[in-house]
């Protein structure tokens, strides 16, 4: 069953009396549990094409299903519903709330959902990722990486089925990045995710068995 597809979505800005093209018709059936990553030159339109996936953004045509169901007509309530439920964000940048500790900012999507037992559920992403004993320090206690792993704990505390990271390793030095990316293909498998890397880097994306590349407004698969 495929977790996630795209049919012939195309993205265009209208920028005064110009619009701008970001791709066109672009395809992509990606199956459940599968982990894939996406290359590309910057300005090629990575990151809009993850937030489109992750239904953050809108196709300007063509349409977006997730566990077989057609979600780029719903209503913005309908489809942060959906995320709520079933996607889970990692971003190049941690966005963590500073004045909260690793365990509240992880907490933070259960409450807003009123969920209960978010903070044993916190405390289990937290150990998964390798930050147990670091519930209570704040991000400005914590380096980079630690952060990042904060950050990821946060993303599959509701435990969703698809896991979209955008450049999670870009802020990060090499060994550090290493880490990160063998915590993220970690838990994967262990959580059977579906999950979906953009990167700029060869080495990232090489992990994930297949790539594909976007560039020139077309998406190709160039290692399967």
């Amino acid at each position: 069953m495929n977790s996630l597809s795209l049919k012939k979505i195309s993205k265009r800005y209208r920028i005064g009396n110009e619009e701008i093209e970001v791709f066109k018709e672009i395809n992509i059936d990606i199956e459940e549990g599968e982990k894939i990553a996406v290359m590309g030159p910057s300005g090629a339109g990575k990151t809009t094409l993850l937030h489109i996936m992750g239904t953050i953004l809108k196709p300007t045509e063509g349409k977006v299903f997730i566990d077989g169901i057609e979600v780029s007509s719903m209503d913005d309530e309908s489809l942060a519903s959906l995320r709520n439920e079933k996607i889970g964000f990692v971003f190049q940048f941690h966005h963590l709330l500073p004045e909260f500790t690793s365990l509240e900012n992880v907490m933070m999507p259960l409450i807003i959902k009123g969920e209960k037992g978010a903070e044993e559920r916190a405390k289990e992403s937290l150990e998964l990722v390798g930050l147990k004993g670091r519930e209570n320090h704040r991000p400005s206690q914590l380096s980079g990486g630690e952060r990042q792993r904060v950050a990821v704990a946060r993303a599959i505390v509701g435990r969703p089925s698809i896991l979209l990271a955008d450049e999670p390793t870009g802020n990060l030095d090499w060994k550090t990045s290493e880490k990160l990316l063998s915590l993220l293909l970690k838990i994967h498998k262990k959580l059977s995710m579906t999950t979906v890397i953009v990167s700029h880097s060869r080495k990232v994306a090489e992990k994930c068995g297949k790539i594909y590349l976007l560039d020139r407004g077309k998406l190709t698969c160039c290692i399967d």
